[in-house]
């Protein structure tokens, strides 16, 4: 059975940080490229940060650029996403996402609210 499941979401004031984690397993993870993707409320999801299989490529959206970084445990199966300087703006459902050529699968997602 797959499963991918996001911990560390929470609630911090701008400026503070947060690692998220999303632990996977039922599928060769080390083979699949991961996302971490964001929702916020009334807006369209939108992918944040890419890692390549090896961990050897990474991708960041413009507005996260600088401020998160997305890394993996292929011995751990586990994907991260360090969050530093967070803003208003970046309060969103935080979604896991594993991806091949062939096969998707998502995570339930993790709050991360950003308020003073």
């Amino acid at each position: 059975q797959v499963q991918l499941v996001e911990s560390g979401g929470g609630s911090v004031q701008p400026g503070g940080s947060l690692r998220l984690s999303c632990a996977a397993s039922g599928f060769t993870f080390s083979t699949y490229y991961m996302n971490w993707h964001r929702q916020a409320p009334g807006k369209e999801r939108e992918s944040v940060a890419a890692i390549s299989s090896t961990g050897g490529s990474t991708n960041y959206a413009d507005s996260v650029k600088g401020r998160f970084t997305i890394s993996r445990d292929n011995v751990k199966r586990t994907v991260y996403l360090q969050m530093n300087s967070l803003k208003p703006e970046d309060t969103a459902v935080y979604y896991c996402n594993a991806y091949s050529q062939t096969r998707a699968y998502w995570g339930q997602g993790t709050q991360v609210t950003v308020s003073s």
